[in-house]
C-alpha cells in the first residue's frame, strides 16, 4: 500500500490498519485517522499561508488551481493578505 512518499512512520500505521481483521473496526480506525489527518492538513495549510505560501503553490500540491485551493481550504483557513500574483 505504501509508495514511499509518506513518512515511514505513517506507512507503518497504514500497514497496521490494514491488518485489523474486523472490517468494522478497520473502517472505524480509518475514519478516525482521516479525521486526525484532516486536522493536521488544515493546520499545515494555515501555517503555510502564515509563512507566505500562495494559494497557487498550495493548489499545485493538490493538482488544483489557485481558486480550487481557496475553495477547498479558504473557508477554514484565515487569509493572511490579498495576493498580488498574476
Amino acid at each position: 500500500m505504501t509508495d514511499g512518499s509518506a513518512p515511514k512512520g505513517l506507512d507503518r500505521v497504514v500497514d497496521r490498519l490494514l491488518l485489523i481483521p474486523d472490517p468494522l473496526l478497520r473502517l472505524d480506525a480509518a475514519r478516525r485517522g482521516r479525521e486526525l489527518l484532516a486536522a493536521v492538513e488544515a493546520a499545515a495549510v494555515r501555517d503555510a499561508r502564515q509563512a507566505g505560501a500562495t494559494w497557487k503553490a498550495i493548489g499545485a500540491l493538490y493538482g488544483l488551481s489557485k481558486q480550487g485551493a481557496q475553495q477547498r481550504f479558504g473557508g477554514a483557513v484565515p487569509d493572511r493578505a490579498p495576493e498580488t500574483e498574476i
